[in-house]
């Protein structure tokens, strides 16, 4: 029997694209999944498609926030719901490809590994193709980890037999890279699947396109997070601005 992967997606206004999302899950070619999507109080058709998929479909499970919480609240809500010996997670608008937790799996137990992430393509708001392929240093360390996230969410996937549920507060930004900085620091090192497994979507009013708010948020993983003073919070992220400046677009490929 192929053990079972929790998938976490938390969903927020999503009608536009969480159809081709739940799609690109149910045509994958590993089957044994559970895919668990918390709606932060959605205000448009979102939980009315969800429901549409899960009625066909008991695999898919939706769970509703009484009030809008927030991604990192919504994300913990599903991992707690989760029951899977792999966690994986997708966001409400990024698109899997159909070999991507069938290769990952297979990579994962090959390797004797725990953890592994992969390389992605980029799309615009509309699903075209940017011919953008993110890469990342392989193997992985946690020093380049630490100052720049190389790991896309939409392509994580790690074993909870070993490293049990990874939580972490919810008002925290930058989850993500916190969740595999978590990861990296048991592990030391982290080997991607090195080929595009999954598409992003590149939207402008998301966080990430926000170039200010990042530069806030990231600052917070180094101040909060790791918990260094200030001063040296503002070295780090002074090496961090050159990392994601100067070393990151080597890892950014025509596809």
């Amino acid at each position: 029997m192929s053990d079972l992967v929790s998938i976490l997606t938390p969903t927020f206004n999503a009608e536009k694209y969480i159809r081709a999302t739940i799609e690109s899950v149910q045509n994958q070619s590993y089957q044994n999944w559970e895919m668990i999507l918390i709606d932060d109080a959605s205000t448009d058709k979102t939980v009315k498609i969800i429901k549409e998929f899960a009625q066909g479909d008991d695999r898919i499970k939706l769970f509703k926030l009484e009030k809008n919480c927030g991604n990192g609240f919504a994300r913990n809500a599903a991992l707690e719901k989760a029951t899977g010996k792999y966690i994986a997670y997708l966001d409400a608008d990024d698109i899997w490809f159909p070999e991507k937790l069938e290769k990952q799996i297979q990579f994962l137990k090959i390797n004797k590994q725990h953890f592994t992430f992969s390389f992605y393509d980029c799309i615009d708001e509309e699903g075209n193709d940017l011919n953008r392929k993110v890469e990342s240093p392989n193997p992985l360390t946690y020093k380049q980890l630490f100052f720049c996230n190389y790991v896309g969410n939409l392509t994580a996937i790690y074993d909870v037999d070993y490293f049990g549920k990874i939580t972490l507060q919810a008002t925290q930004k930058r989850q993500d890279w916190r969740i595999w900085l978590t990861i990296l620091k048991q592990i030391k090192t982290a080997k991607p699947v090195p080929e595009s497994l999954a598409f992003y979507r590149i939207r402008k009013d998301s966080v990430s396109s926000s170039k200010f708010k990042l530069i806030k948020h990231n600052f917070g993983v180094y101040r909060e997070f790791h918990g260094y003073n200030f001063v040296f919070s503002v070295l780090l992220m002074m090496r961090f601005l050159f990392t994601q400046l100067i070393i990151k677009p080597k890892y950014i490929k025509k596809s």
